[in-house]
């Protein structure tokens, strides 16, 4: 597998992040309607919105900045937080890219990320215990891939 570039990495990783930022407590629907942002150093600017949809899941859409001579873009992702393969869209549009996000209890997620089908990326995530920050450890999978990544997300 060959090195993603940028865009293609921070889409995949900006989808798993938000799962994560929906529950720090029993009810998750107490993050409906949220913000978060991303603080790093490589998804500086980054935002992802919190909205209920498809029958008790989330839509996470996140939105990206122009960066690295990459134009600003809109990333949207309908998952039930199931660990079902869920499809991502760009600008609207099929990514080729899919999620299966896993709630794995209120504080904890995980996710896989594919593209075409293929594993590329898994990714841990862990809400703080005031629900106001997240950090996400992303690991690529495959051959090339780079380095372990760190997210970390502010609440709004």
């Amino acid at each position: 597998m060959k090195f993603m570039p940028t865009t293609t990495r921070l889409v995949c990783v900006a989808s798993f992040l938000s799962l994560v930022a929906w529950v720090n407590q029993a009810n998750a629907q107490w993050a409906v309607g949220t913000t978060w942002v991303r603080t790093d150093a490589e998804g500086k600017g980054m935002t992802m919105s919190v909205s209920a949809c498809c029958n008790g899941g989330y839509r996470l859409t996140y939105q990206f900045p122009a960066m690295g001579g990459q134009p600003a873009m809109v990333l949207t992702i309908d998952s039930p937080l199931d660990g079902t393969d869920a499809p991502t869209l760009m600008g609207g549009k099929p990514s080729g890219q899919s999620m299966a996000i896993k709630r794995v209890d209120d504080r904890h997620y995980t996710a896989v990320v594919k593209l075409n089908g293929q594993p590329m990326m898994t990714a841990t995530g862990v809400v703080s215990a005031d629900g106001k920050t997240m950090t996400v450890e992303d690991v690529p999978q495959g051959a090339g891939n780079g380095a372990r990544t760190t997210e970390t997300w502010i609440r709004k």
